[in-house]
């Protein structure tokens, strides 16, 4: 149970970004792990020269951000622009920048695993007959202060309640002299900026390969989904649901079922309460 609920903060975490995009904004990101995955090789590069993986996340934010700026101006150029059937459209424009960043690690790195070296990795904390791995407390801890500090900017902020509003009113939002693609553009960055500590998280967590990406397009997508779309709070306990599930379901009947949790918890939630658990 308390593996469950470390893995599951760690869920939360990289699962922030999505629910900026794809929750607040409408967009149809599923290159989110790719890039999360990107991440994690940018981490990996710079821990080459001796920089701490979580530093070197933190590092990393400002050339995600304007990553996610560039990004999001062309999918708003070529898509969202020039019609109502730019979520369609945008998914395939998603999905293909997904394979392009897989590929391109491919060609880079190889297809061998890469991990990163730091005085938490590989340690353990003894408490109470327990052995906690320090990478998931790390985790755990990074998750808690990203909940929190995007919490606080979406709710105490002009720019934060804008980026709130900007999917549900864009006429009244401009009533209130914001530019709604000003808005997106911004909170796109904000997204992609947070996939880049999430990569150097799950390079933490445990080695990193190019198609990695796959393995966390549905689990992210389940915890946004079962928070409901733009919770931010709801984000952290849908991590934690479907990180104890899974470690449930590892118990009980083995490793190669814990993977359909995500997919399951989807469907059931789709299926009872399509606004998430914590949506309104």
């Amino acid at each position: 149970m308390l593996f469950g609920i470390l893995v599951g903060c760690f869920y939360a975490a990289v699962s922030i970004g999505l629910s900026v995009a794809f929750g607040l904004l409408d967009v149809p990101h599923v290159a989110h792990p790719a890039l999360m995955v990107l991440g994690s090789y940018c981490t990996y590069l710079l821990g080459l020269y001796g920089w701490d993986p979580i530093v070197a996340g933190i590092a990393l934010t400002p050339l995600f951000f304007l990553l996610g700026v560039a990004i999001y101006r062309f999918y708003y150029e070529t898509f969202e622009k020039r019609g109502s059937d730019a979520g369609v459209r945008g998914l395939a424009f998603f999905f293909g920048l997904a394979f392009i960043i897989e590929v391109g690690l491919i060609l880079v790195f190889g297809v061998d695993q890469r991990m990163v070296e730091a005085d938490y990795i590989g340690k353990s904390l003894s408490l109470g007959g327990y052995r906690i791995p320090w990478r998931l407390l790390v985790a755990f801890g990074v998750a808690l202060l990203l909940t929190a500090a995007l919490t606080l900017y979406l709710s105490r902020t002009f720019t934060g309640r804008a980026i709130k509003a900007v999917a549900q009113d864009e006429p009244a939002l401009r009533l209130m002299g914001a530019n709604p693609v000003r808005i997106k553009q911004w909170a796109f960055g904000i997204a992609t900026a947070v996939t880049a500590l999430a990569g150097a998280m799950l390079i933490v967590v445990g080695p990193v390969e190019p198609s990695l990406d796959r393995v966390y397009i549905g689990r992210t997508f389940c915890v946004v989904v079962l928070a409901g779309l733009g919770s931010m709070t709801g984000t952290l306990l849908a991590g934690l649901i479907l990180g104890v599930s899974e470690s449930i379901v590892l118990t009980q009947f083995g490793a190669s079922w814990a993977p359909a949790v995500a997919f399951g918890l989807l469907l059931v939630v789709l299926g009872i309460r399509p606004q998430g658990l914590f949506g309104r």
